[in-house]
């Protein structure tokens, strides 16, 4: 009963949004921020810690002033996602622009697979959904699944919209590795902490626990790895600059290399991070271990 409960507030909220437009939604995502920043505090603490871990200098007031624009970010980028059932293909198509995507088309026509490494910044769904249309052929998205299978079914729906598929991590996992051998294309965000006793990398100077799928997928599949983290501009929306990850001058063993790839990756979004901190999603305790 709680999970459709749940699920009907969230269907309630999507066709809310359809009825303010997308203009109006991005507006209203304001006091959603405000709510939940200053009236019901989620995450609020875990925001802090992890502003102060990244960016030491930075003092208190300035803290505060990302923190609250990473709650309007965060859900801006909310009212979006839950837009997303109603957007046009050719209002996506103007919602993000994509530079370098030709990297993403040659490689598909000479048959080499790829992954299109992404992360939890500005916004991740408008980034795989838009990319998909303008490439002109699926992707086969990773996603964690929802622990409200209603609201999971709804977000499939949302992201096969334009013709993309799903893959859920857990057992469904090894369909990735079929679809890189079949030359596809693979979209995976692997910015959130990974195993406690996996591998790690330097992340804002602290040692990070990282998620090696992209890494381990690549080199077991020849793949190329493909950077298109979505940056949202001014006037709300999107721009990705696609840049290929070198896998030149590696380490010789299998989980050195590794490492590197993560490094380099990490390294790139962090980067990315910095100019833009208001945009990532801070409420993850990615330095829990």
């Amino acid at each position: 009963m709680q999970n459709k409960i749940e699920y009907f507030l969230f269907i309630s909220f999507s066709y809310f949004f359809k009825l303010l437009g997308l203009k109006f939604s991005r507006k209203f995502s304001i006091l959603i921020a405000f709510l939940f920043y200053y009236i019901i505090p989620i995450r609020k603490k875990t925001v802090f810690e992890n502003l102060r871990y990244a960016f030491p200098d930075f003092d208190t007031k300035t803290v505060k002033k990302i923190s609250f624009e990473n709650y309007k970010s965060f859900a801006k980028t909310f009212t979006e996602i839950m837009f997303l059932p109603f957007i046009s293909r050719q209002m996506l198509i103007n919602q993000v622009e994509c530079e370098n995507l030709e990297i993403v088309n040659n490689y598909h026509k000479k048959g080499v697979p790829v992954i299109l490494l992404t992360a939890h910044f500005g916004n991740w769904e408008f980034m795989a959904a838009s990319t998909g249309v303008q490439v002109g052929f699926p992707l086969y998205v990773v996603i964690k699944n929802q622990r409200n299978p209603y609201v999971t079914d709804w977000l499939k729906s949302s992201r096969t919209k334009f013709g993309n598929e799903v893959i859920p991590l857990g057992v469904q996992i090894r369909n990735v590795y079929e679809e890189l051998k079949e030359k596809q294309i693979i979209v995976m965000a692997a910015d959130q902490r990974g195993d406690e006793n996996g591998l790690r990398v330097n992340m804002f100077n602290r040692k990070t626990a990282v998620f090696p799928g992209p890494a381990s997928l690549a080199l077991r599949t020849n793949s190329k790895l493909i950077l298109s983290i979505p940056i949202r501009q001014k006037n709300n929306s999107y721009k990705i600059i696609f840049n290929e990850l070198s896998l030149k001058n590696l380490p010789e063993d299998e989980e050195s290399k590794k490492i590197e790839i993560c490094q380099r990756y990490i390294s790139y979004l962090e980067n990315i991070i910095r100019e833009h901190p208001e945009q990532w999603l801070w409420m993850h305790k990615r330095w829990k271990h």
